[in-house]
């Protein structure tokens, strides 16, 4: 049998398993659902709806890998990350894309290329407050598409959108099968941020292949409780609508 099938059937559920799954009160406090760095905090644009339509966002969505190298402006990212994981309801667990038992696991690490009004380097979403913290000023073009397995088309991307998942958060209630969730719950995410790029007339490229040791070292995670699982390539493409 292989791995993943070992995988699948021992997170499957069974009426046994499943009622056996301690109760919330066992497993202790609920984790945290936000990340805080303390680190420079860039407030961003506020985000208002516009654009094209969702079909027409679905139905004119490709995945570009040939970049411009022309910036995006501040606002695009902005509307980038909050479509992606943004708070959109009263509670903080209230997002633009579906989550496992409202636990959001997924967080954003936005390396930036070539932003208007921003320093290239390493950033954090936090969707709470609407804005980014500056973790590392540096150009990191060459290291993030040799991370991705020397894809050169992403140092010519105005920015890759590093997904990761903090996995203690579903974990804590799903137990083994959290891992199934949280890979759904990065791909609901990029799915978002690639249609918010279609309707802004931008390209996007989800990226699946990358070195997870090499990644995760650049975005300054151990790779264990925290890890990389998808990138989104944004910016301008050389084609026209």
């Amino acid at each position: 049998m292989a791995e993943y099938q070992k995988f699948h059937r021992a997170s499957s559920h069974t009426r046994e398993r499943l009622f056996l799954t301690p109760r919330t009160a066992a497993r202790g406090p609920a984790p945290e659902l936000r990340k805080d760095y303390q680190a420079e905090a860039i407030r961003l644009p506020p985000v208002e709806p516009r654009g094209m339509s969702l079909e027409e966002a679905i139905r004119r969505r490709r995945s570009i890998r040939e970049y411009s190298r022309e910036p995006i402006s501040l606002e695009e990212l902005a509307r980038l990350l909050f479509y992606g994981v943004g708070v959109t309801g009263p509670a903080e667990y209230k997002r633009a894309a579906p989550t496992a038992g409202g636990l959001t696991p997924i967080e954003l690490y936005p390396v930036v290329n070539n932003v208007v009004g921003l320093d290239r380097g390493l950033y954090h979403y936090d969707p709470l407050e609407h804005h980014l913290h500056l973790l590392k000023r540096a150009d990191l073009r060459r290291e993030i598409a040799r991370a991705c397995l020397e894809q050169d088309f992403l140092a010519d991307a105005a920015a890759v959108i590093v997904l990761t998942a903090v996995h203690r958060r579903t974990a804590w209630k799903y137990g083994e099968r959290a891992y199934r969730y949280i890979l759904l719950d990065a791909g609901h995410a990029a799915e978002n941020i690639q249609l918010e790029a279609t309707a802004l007339g931008l390209g996007s490229c989800p990226i699946g292949a990358f070195f997870d040791d090499e990644l995760n070292r650049l975005l300054g995670l151990e790779g264990e409780e925290q890890l990389a699982l998808l990138a989104v390539a944004v910016g301008r493409w050389r084609a026209s609508w």
